[in-house]
């Protein structure tokens, strides 16, 4: 039986006849935080989605809080604790700020309800400012901070974050990453998928490098900044 919140064992992926993901073995504890990391195409969102069941894997298990879960609806694998903040945001467009959050609005696994309405709008005070407006009148920044409270309104034991930070002007993002650390310290783990190598490292415990479906690199924020080479081949820096 597995013990960690989010477990992947040898989990092949293919779209069509493209094999995407080769025998990944991934893994997340309660309260860990995650970074994710690898050029585009290299297979991270795959693997989220693999996890999460939006893409069936061929072969290979997916464990949920010490369930086997391997291609479940992604519905089941959220009533686990397990909330996810898809990369492009997907917030509901023609509902209100208030309408986006209150939808989403459960206890978690537990029962917990630590995140209220009144906590995320104190954590995201940008929306609070924006209740009646529709999704659509949010600039990107806030529409990325709706869907991370939205995530947060089910009270998750496990945020998932893919591309946190894409497409948002440095001092958005600055601000997506102050709330990221702000949750991170409530003790919910954090899988953390973004472009920012150094923002990342500096909020995660391990981190875990794809190249072509393969792990090539699993280890600590100094352990990733003491192979430059590492860095420059495969995440371009």
């Amino acid at each position: 039986m597995s013990d960690y919140l989010l477990e992947a064992r040898e989990l092949h992926t293919y779209y069509g006849a493209s094999h995407i993901l080769h025998g990944i073995d991934f893994r997340i504890d309660r309260g860990e935080t995650v970074g994710l990391m690898g050029r585009n195409g290299m297979g991270k969102s795959t693997l989220i989605r693999s996890m999460l069941g939006f893409v069936k894997p061929r072969h290979g298990e997916v464990w949920v809080c010490g369930t086997p879960m391997t291609g479940a609806e992604p519905y089941l694998i959220a009533r686990q604790g397990i909330a996810y903040v898809p990369e492009g945001r997907g917030i509901f467009p023609n509902l209100t700020v208030h309408e986006n959050l209150v939808m989403a609005a459960r206890a978690g696994p537990e029962g917990r309800r630590d995140w209220t309405y009144e906590r995320v709008l104190a954590t995201f005070p940008r929306l609070a400012a924006r209740l009646e407006n529709g999704g659509w009148k949010l600039s990107g920044g806030e529409q990325q901070m709706l869907t991370i409270g939205r995530a947060l309104m089910t009270n998750p034991n496990l945020l998932i974050l893919d591309e946190a930070t894409e497409g948002l002007a440095p001092l958005i993002a600055q601000e997506i990453w102050r709330i990221i650390r702000a949750v991170r310290g409530t003790g919910i783990a954090a899988i953390i998928v973004d472009k920012n190598y150094a923002a990342v490292s500096a909020l995660t415990d391990r981190n875990v490098v794809l190249v072509k479906g393969r792990i090539v690199f699993e280890g600590t924020g100094c352990e990733l900044r003491e192979r430059p080479e590492l860095l420059h081949q495969h995440l371009g820096i």
